[in-house]
């Protein structure tokens, strides 16, 4: 009942509140007396002369001082107790002013009784109230002596009166605080969980979609608007509006149709040309494939209609499983490469020897089948011990302008290209930490398949730099020919896959391994060019994003 005893600032709150309308109830009640006692009205002047209507000016004037003091909020109890005091001296001035019981002023004892009742502990509420009873026994036994006839009856009627107040005031108060503090507690309690449930769907590697059932998107968390490609928390479109989200759209919807198919496996594709609902487009690199789970938001009325779509990146777990099996193969190719390098070496060495002593054509065809196999096994073996070896890289700044025209002069030389082939955008003075000797075998790599099916018409190879949104350094690999599909470029990064007779299917592999090596990154992408080469403008090319300076 003390702000000792209540833990909760709001409780406390509540009772320097109800202290403060207590103070203000007392000017009134002051006000109320002056006017009663001090005004004549008979005679239509004031009485303020008069001994009792000093007594309620100065009780009006005291209330005032009460008011302000409440207002500070210093030592509740200690205000509280001087407070009932002030009004039960008050108060029994002008009972005895007003002829004792007969007056019916005894009510007004009420009025500090229960304030103290409501904002005091028991034993004090308890102590006013035996206070103001034996004021009026006393006053009736004193009367009673003096040869007057008081009501002794009525006397006792207000003592039990008073006493009961006390107490029915005094609980039902300690049940509302209790409550009030209760209710401040569980309004804390679900701050916190407001908090962290914020926290929890913001940082979870899950996406989280609130749709209606017309397939209108309310909110989404970060993780929803990274698989979907929406730049920022947009909300407010609908799903099937836009073209990327098509296959969203349809599982959702299908899933209204059939409530027990709560589970889908979609892709969500890169954004086109034309494609979008006003601001909304999607995701503009490599499509993504995601795992639906749909859930209904079942809270009664209208929120009802609210569906949870919960995402899960299908995608980051396949390439999680890829690389633990890849690096488990890494391992035993490379101890296989090893094994398989002496024999290879020895019927390298005897091919040689038998095209010295055999010169008919059909012996010199099948000797040059032999040599060619084991040139391309020797590549394959060599690509495997590059990889397995993972040299530390040199961190030194590479400047981007003079390592780029040194490579095209050597590649076109390599492949007798002419010098308009290949195209070099301005680097603009730019350099990016990564080892040059690595650089050199990845973009080499890159542009050997790119001479493999360009043009070789002029600008047909495009190397030329950019910046990705969070400001890294891009450079971008790109030719004319028909480009990568969609279905190939699933398994462009994985050894041993090629869609070339003379490929090993190893070099993009050791590109991408050696991006990793130097905190890069090495992907192949489709993005919107106006300036794209043909008639496509969603081009695609490879992309090396660079580490951060």
């Amino acid at each position: 009942m003390t702000p000792r005893r209540i833990l909760s600032p709001e409780a406390r709150v509540a009772l320097w509140r109800s202290l403060q309308t207590f103070t203000l109830t007392r000017i009134v009640i002051a006000l109320v007396l002056l006017l009663y006692f001090g005004f004549d009205f008979d005679n239509g002047t004031l009485r303020v002369t008069q001994h009792v209507a000093r007594i309620c000016l100065g009780y009006a004037i005291a209330a005032l001082v009460f008011s302000f003091a409440a207002r500070r909020q210093r030592r509740f109890l200690v205000q509280l107790g001087v407070q009932v005091a002030l009004d039960l001296v008050v108060i029994s001035l002008l009972f005895l002013a007003a002829g004792g019981m007969r007056s019916g002023l005894g009510i007004l004892y009420l009025f500090p009784l229960a304030g103290a009742a409501i904002l005091a502990p028991l034993l004090l509420a308890l102590f006013a109230a035996s206070v103001a009873t034996l004021f009026l026994l006393g006053l009736s036994v004193w009367q009673l002596v003096e040869g007057f006839d008081p009501p002794l009856m009525q006397a006792g009627l207000f003592g039990a009166a008073f006493f009961a107040a006390v107490l029915v005031a005094n609980r039902m108060a300690a049940r509302l605080l209790g409550q009030e503090e209760l209710a401040a507690q569980r309004g804390a309690d679900l701050r916190i969980q407001q908090a962290i449930n914020e926290i929890v769907i913001a940082d979870v590697g899950d996406g989280i979609l609130v749709v209606g059932a017309d397939g209108a998107v309310f909110t989404g968390n970060p993780a929803a608007r990274r698989m979907l490609g929406l730049q920022a928390d947009t909300s407010g479109f609908l799903l099937h509006a836009a073209p990327a989200f098509e296959p969203v759209a349809g599982a959702f919807n299908a899933w209204l149709a059939a409530p027990e198919n709560d589970k889908a496996f979609v892709t969500v594709k890169p954004y086109r040309e034309g494609d979008g609902a006003g601001d909304v487009r999607g995701r503009r690199d490599q499509p993504v494939h995601v795992k639906l789970r749909f859930a209904h938001v079942d809270a009664g009325g209208d929120a009802g209609s609210r569906s949870v779509i919960f995402m899960q990146d299908v995608s980051a777990i396949e390439n999680q499983a890829q690389q633990l099996k890849l690096a488990s193969m890494g391992r035993l190719t490379a101890s296989i490469a090893h094994e398989v390098r002496n024999p290879l070496s020895a019927i390298g060495h005897a091919t040689a020897l038998l095209a010295e002593d055999l010169h008919g054509p059909a012996e010199v065809r099948l000797l040059k089948i032999v040599s060619d196999n084991v040139a391309r096994v020797n590549r394959m073996v060599e690509d495997i011990l590059q990889l397995s070896r993972k040299a530390q890289p040199n961190g030194e700044p590479v400047p981007l302008g003079a390592f780029l025209e040194q490579l095209k002069a050597e590649f076109c030389e390599l492949h007798g290209l002419a010098d308009d082939i290949v195209y070099i955008g301005d680097p603009g003075g730019s350099a990016v930490r990564f080892d040059p000797l690595h650089l050199h075998e990845v973009l080499l790599n890159l542009l050997n398949n790119a001479v493999r099916y360009a043009s070789r018409q002029p600008a047909s190879i495009r190397i030329f730099p950019a910046r990705d949104a969070a400001g890294r350094r891009e450079l971008h690999v790109q030719d004319d020919g028909p480009g990568i599909t969609p279905e190939v470029r699933d398994h462009l990064f994985e050894p041993f896959y090629t869609t070339s007779s003379k490929g090993t299917g190893l070099g993009l592999y050791l590109a991408r391994e050696l991006c990793l090596n130097n905190d890069a990154k090495l992907d192949y992408e489709y993005r919107f060019d106006p300036s794209a080469l043909g008639p496509r403008k969603a081009s695609g090319r490879f992309v090396i994003t660079f580490a951060l300076a």
